[in-house]
């Protein structure tokens, strides 16, 4: 039996795009996870390097957490998303691989 194929609406705001993709997480995984066994362009290291997560504890300032928070729901995204990104493009930055 064939797989029904998950499509992607067309969003209005972010903060929808976000909730959707957030409550659509495991069927996209699944969906990543087959194309890359189907010889997609994406190889299973790539797919397997991006699901692959360590949880951290870090104490930041309650300011700094508020100002993450509100920037992040201007974005419509979660707070601890946006401060992910936020150092992950620190990081590419310092590291030269821009």
């Amino acid at each position: 039996m064939a797989k029904k194929k998950l499509i992607v609406p067309k969003f209005t705001s972010e903060a929808e795009d976000a909730r959707w993709h957030d409550g659509h997480r495991r069927k996209l995984e699944s969906a990543l996870e087959r194309r890359a066994q189907e010889g997609s362009t994406l190889t299973m290291q790539q797919a397997a390097a991006r699901a692959k997560t360590r949880p951290v504890t870090l104490r930041l300032a309650t300011a700094d957490i508020d100002t993450a928070r509100g920037m992040a729901a201007q974005k419509g995204i979660g707070y601890q998303t946006y401060i992910k990104m936020l150092l992950r493009e620190a990081l590419r930055r310092e590291s030269g691989k821009q």
